[in-house]
């Protein structure tokens, strides 16, 4: 198969996939920036979700019209009808990841584009079934695209050809780490990992080493990142902005309520916030604003959003597709604030015009847990200080 390959792990990363697809399909913009290559030198919680993002103790609360409301009232022609996109699910295990990931994939097959379903991780012997079956599309792909290039599966999948072309697109703040590493040359390392390298990622470095030349420039691939966030390009790729423009024409503008809507993260799930901070913040968040829900993100655990729809009164809402299609179609709140995540980058462009204040709480010191990565308290300032359309809170 010939054309465009997109792999992707999760819902945000196909969202952002179709938005490529819109934006080169439309006549893609000027790139942000181009440097050339250096000379070579050698709802409320009451149980766990069900697959479908249902949780067990009841209806899920999504907080967006019903299921037969997804569809435009009026036909919409598609900008990716034609795109000769193929993308690749490489199906997560959560079943929250799994409920939206399903949902997004019908949204892209309802866009004329090609999606493919692996259940990569599930069953004895799924890893070298699915590494067989796509051996040959990526060999045959004239562009290669991908969501998460930390990804050890991606990373894998890489090894097996280099493609002349990749593009990387946005995969929560993934990308300015990416971006980061690569300009200075290290290894990939996801921004939130602590200490040396235990037996699986030295059992992984060669095919980590070896990935990492694949996603980088060279004299016969190029690379593209595709990206809503402040990323400086490194030597030798292109830096290309996502502006959301294919969200905001699909959806929208929604219908506003009166209060403001609290944005929850997954920085206790990965270890880098305390718990009992993260919980006292959200309460005084809420009662400062006057928030009345609160937007799970897909990590959380269903302990702490119960512990926050009890100890906050907040409704929890889980969301059944990623952030920016939620908000752009409505209800949501006048306000919506957040802590540092992508969605204080992505959220202003996906709402544009529509009035709606997105805030950034930033993270206290005191919050962060000591057994927190050394780089976690600096790169979360950045997230929040490089968020140019969005007001920054001072927690009191």
């Amino acid at each position: 198969m010939t054309g465009r390959l997109a792999f992707v792990e999760s819902p945000v990363q196909l969202l952002n996939v179709l938005e490529w697809a819109h934006a080169d399909a439309l006549g893609r913009p000027r790139p942000l920036a181009t440097v050339p290559p250096r000379p070579a030198r050698g709802g409320t919680v009451a149980g766990g979700p069900r697959e479908d993002g249902t949780p067990a103790g009841g209806a899920a609360r999504h907080g967006t019209p019903d299921e037969g409301d997804l569809a435009d009232p009026a036909p919409r022609p598609s900008s990716l009808a034609h795109a000769g996109l193929h993308v690749v699910v490489l199906a997560p295990t959560d079943p929250m990841s799994r409920g939206q990931l399903r949902r997004m994939a019908q949204l892209a097959r309802d866009e004329g584009v090609t999606v493919t379903w692996q259940d990569a991780r599930l069953g004895k012997g799924a890893v070298v079934r699915t590494l067989g079956e796509l051996a040959g599309p990526l060999r045959a792909a004239e562009r290669v695209i991908v969501g998460d290039p930390f990804s050890r599966y991606v990373q894998l999948l890489l090894t097996l050809y280099g493609p002349r072309r990749v593009t990387v697109v946005d995969d929560g703040t993934a990308t300015m780490e990416y971006a980061a590493q690569l300009a200075r040359g290290e290894r990939l390392v996801r921004w939130h990992r602590r200490g040396s390298l235990g037996p699986r990622e030295l059992a992984l470095a060669p095919v980590t080493s070896l990935a990492r030349r694949k996603l980088a420039p060279g004299r016969h691939r190029t690379v593209e990142i595709f990206t809503s966030l402040p990323v400086e390009a490194p030597p030798g790729t292109t830096v290309t902005a996502n502006d959301f423009a294919w969200t905001r024409a699909a959806f929208g503008p929604p219908r506003l309520t009166r209060g403001a809507d609290l944005v929850g993260t997954s920085l206790v799930e990965t270890g880098v916030v305390d718990p009992d901070e993260y919980l006292r913040a959200v309460t005084v968040l809420a009662r400062t604003h006057g928030a009345t829900r609160y937007f799970a993100h897909r990590r959380e655990s269903t302990d702490k959003l119960h512990r926050v729809a009890t100890e906050t009164g907040l409704e929890v809402v889980r969301p059944d597709l990623p952030l920016e299609l939620i908000a752009r179609r409505g209800p949501i709140g006048r306000t919506v604030v957040s802590f540092p995540s992508t969605v204080v980058h992505t959220l202003p462009l996906a709402l544009a015009g529509t009035g709606v204040k997105v805030a950034v709480c930033e993270i206290a010191p005191e919050w962060i847990r000591r057994s927190a990565s050394p780089r976690a308290r600096g790169f979360l300032a950045g997230v929040a200080g490089s968020a140019p359309l969005t007001e920054r809170l001072e927690f009191g």
